[in-house]
Formats: C-alpha cells, sequence, structure tokens
C-alpha cells in the first residue's frame, strides 16, 4: 500500500510540472506574435516617410546643366535660346557669357526688377538681344562670321534656382569648287577656301591623287588630280561633299591631249611616220621647185637660147630678154 501510493504521488507531480509548462508556453506565444506585427507597423510608417521625403527631394532637384553643339553657315542668322522656365518660378536675371577665340570674355545681362540690360567687354555689334530680355531671352549673331567660332552659355536665375545651357557655335564656309583640265591631260578638281575641308569624289574612277593646303583663317583648300588610262572614257564628273551642301562638275576630256597617254614605243612610231611624211613631201617641193628654175634659166636650158622667141613663157620673160641680148650682138 504505502508503495501504491509513492508512486501515485509521482505521477500527480508529473502531470502538474507538464500542465505548468503548457500554460507558460501559452502565455509567451501572443506576447511573440506581437512583435512581428509591430515591427511591420513601423516599417509600414517608415516607408511611408521615406516615400514622402524622395518626393519632396524630387521637387527640389535642380536640371542638369545642357551644352549643344550647333552648325551654322557664313552669311546666315543664328539664334541662340535660353532653358525654358517654369511658369511658377519668378525670373530674377539673365546673363550670356560670351566665350570667343583670341578674344575677352564678353558678358550681356539683364536684371527683372530694374528692368535693366548691361554688356561688359562686348565690342562686336553682330551679337546682341534677339528681342527684349523680359520676353524672350535669346542671343542672336547676325550675320555669322568666321571669328564667331566659340562657346556662349546662357544662365537663367529665377526663385525655384539656377539653369544654364551652353552652344559650341562653329561656322561653316562653303568652297569654291572650280573644275578644269591641264595641258598635259590631267583633270584638276579644285573645292577653296572652305571650313571644314571638303570630300571630293570622281566619276567614273581614276587615278587620283588629292592634297589639302591649311589657309591661315581656319578654311582649307582641297585639290584633286586625276588621269585615266582607258581613252574610252570621254566625260568626268567631281562630286563634292561639304556640310553646306554637295556639288557635282562634269567636263569632256580633250582627245587631242589624252592621246600623249599612249605608250613611248607607240608615240616614237607616230613621230616617225609623221617625219617621214615631212621629208617626202619636202623633196617632191625641192624636186618641183628647182626643176622650175632650170626651165626658166638661160644657163641650164640649152634650147632657149637657139630657139626663136615664142608666145606663151611669160615665166621665163627675164631668160628672153637675155636671149635677145645675145642675138642683137
Amino acid at each position: 500500500m504505502p508503495c501504491t501510493l509513492r508512486t501515485f504521488g509521482v505521477w500527480l507531480l508529473l502531470i502538474l510540472t507538464v500542465s505548468l509548462v503548457a500554460e507558460t508556453r501559452t502565455l509567451v506565444t501572443p506576447s511573440n506574435g506581437l512583435r512581428p506585427k509591430m515591427s511591420k507597423d513601423n516599417d509600414s510608417a517608415a516607408s511611408t516617410n521615406s516615400s514622402l521625403m524622395d518626393r519632396q527631394q524630387r521637387s527640389f532637384i535642380l536640371p542638369v546643366e545642357a551644352n549643344t553643339s550647333l552648325s551654322k553657315p557664313v552669311d546666315t542668322k543664328a539664334v541662340l535660346s535660353c532653358p525654358r522656365i517654369t511658369q511658377k518660378a519668378v525670373l530674377v536675371t539673365i546673363r550670356w557669357e560670351i566665350i570667343l577665340r583670341d578674344k575677352p570674355s564678353c558678358t550681356r545681362a539683364y536684371r527683372r526688377d530694374t528692368n535693366e540690360t548691361r554688356a561688359i567687354n562686348c565690342s562686336d555689334e553682330t551679337i546682341s538681344w534677339d528681342s527684349r530680355p523680359d520676353r524672350n531671352p535669346a542671343l542672336q549673331i547676325d550675320p555669322v562670321a568666321i571669328t564667331h567660332d566659340g562657346y556662349y552659355r546662357c544662365e537663367v536665375v529665377t526663385t525655384h534656382g539656377h539653369f544654364y545651357h551652353g552652344y559650341h557655335l562653329t561656322a561653316l564656309v562653303p568652297p569654291e569648287v572650280t573644275l578644269f583640265q591641264l595641258e598635259n591631260g590631267t583633270i584638276v578638281c579644285r573645292a577653296a577656301a572652305g571650313k571644314p575641308a571638303a570630300q571630293i569624289s570622281w566619276t567614273p574612277g581614276g587615278d587620283c591623287h588629292t592634297v589639302e593646303e591649311s589657309l591661315g583663317n581656319d578654311t582649307v583648300t582641297v585639290q584633286s588630280l586625276c588621269r585615266w588610262k582607258d581613252h574610252r572614257v570621254s566625260n568626268v564628273s567631281c562630286s563634292v561633299s561639304h556640310l553646306t551642301g554637295n556639288r557635282s562638275l562634269s567636263i569632256e576630256l580633250n582627245q587631242g591631249v589624252i592621246v600623249l597617254e599612249f605608250p613611248p614605243s607607240t608615240l616614237l612610231i607616230v613621230l616617225y611616220v609623221k617625219f617621214s611624211l615631212f621629208l617626202v613631201i619636202l623633196i617632191i617641193v625641192g624636186f618641183i621647185y628647182f626643176q622650175r628654175i632650170k626651165d626658166c634659166s638661160p644657163f641650164f636650158n640649152v634650147q632657149a637660147l637657139l630657139t626663136p622667141e615664142s608666145p606663151g613663157r611669160d615665166a621665163c620673160s627675164p631668160g628672153q630678154n637675155l636671149l635677145i641680148h645675145y642675138t642683137d650682138s
């Protein structure tokens, strides 16, 4: 009996211990489950705040400065525009900075509050405001010249910040194109004083050589010399490509000059034949001339001395007069 009671007590103690452990786990589980939920709420709030901050930052980001490469032919008008600003922004100042080669920097500025314009170190009257700066702050160059190569930068100051736009301006000069033939048969295509250098091509292609000559004002003269070994070519064209436009000229080959393209052996044969014909003609003419002299001279014409004067020999009248003189003697 005492043994049975002891065993029962042990089992009862074990059951109570298990029950306490289970209750403890039940109480702890809600506490642990609450933490992830709170963490999710905090993450959501942080994400919302971050999104608001990003939108606010984006609203205050200024545009990046832009640069444009611009090419304009000489003797034309160029208009350079400033960056656009939003309608809510209030204009404060506009400033153009002009940097030309071998010249001091020029500045043209406008202040809205005083409606005043200024020019500092600006001596070129062809560079000016396109219209009223408060309405259109664009800059005009009229007409464009080679000396206007440079950098032009517009700065617009508003209540929302600073805005910039720059232009790398290059003046273009169209070349003067000519096509002609030399005495030796070479055809020359010349693109003179162009900026930049022109490109020359031929139709049909031949044995060509191109040279460039740089001039002092940044212009370049390009000259292409061509010859054709095919003597069936009677007409050739020269095409000149340039940023200001393309041109094409044609010329007919002088066949009398192109004959110099024959091989030396053939040329010598032609010269020998011509020289031989010349000698034959010269001999014939000389024979006729001396025969004429022989017929009219009394020293060679013995029959004329013995025969009475006959009509129809006017060409030998001097001989006849001489014959009469000797008869009277």
